[in-house]
């Protein structure tokens, strides 16, 4: 059975628990602690879910706001349900099935 994982990304929810409520209140924070992000990154950082984060910012977004990762990225895992067909069947009924495979196309000069 595959497992099915998401996260959902804090940071805008805990920056507000500590009364930082702007993107450009971060910026110089991060940039005392060595990370030097531009404004708009900043701001996409505090706005939207990074796919991709840095270990080095991510520390000093946990030294800045006395928290660990785990407060920052709330993460679940679930057993992804099987997917059904149109005849309503499982995948798990489909493996039974021997594989369909496509006839190789022959073209045939023109006479």
């Amino acid at each position: 059975m595959k497992r099915q994982v998401s996260y959902q990304w804090r940071l805008r929810e805990v920056m507000a628990a500590h009364g930082l409520f702007n993107a450009s209140d971060l910026e110089p924070l991060l940039h005392e602690r060595g990370i030097k992000l531009s404004s708009v990154q900043v701001w996409r950082l505090v706005t939207q879910t990074p796919e991709r984060l840095s270990l080095p910012v991510l520390a000093a977004l946990c030294d800045i706001l006395t928290c660990t990762p785990a407060e920052l990225i709330a993460t679940r895992a679930e057993n992804a349900a099987p997917r059904r067909t149109a005849t309503g069947e499982t995948n798990a009924n489909l493996t039974e099935m021997a594989p369909i495979r496509p006839k190789h196309a022959r073209i045939l000069p023109e006479s």
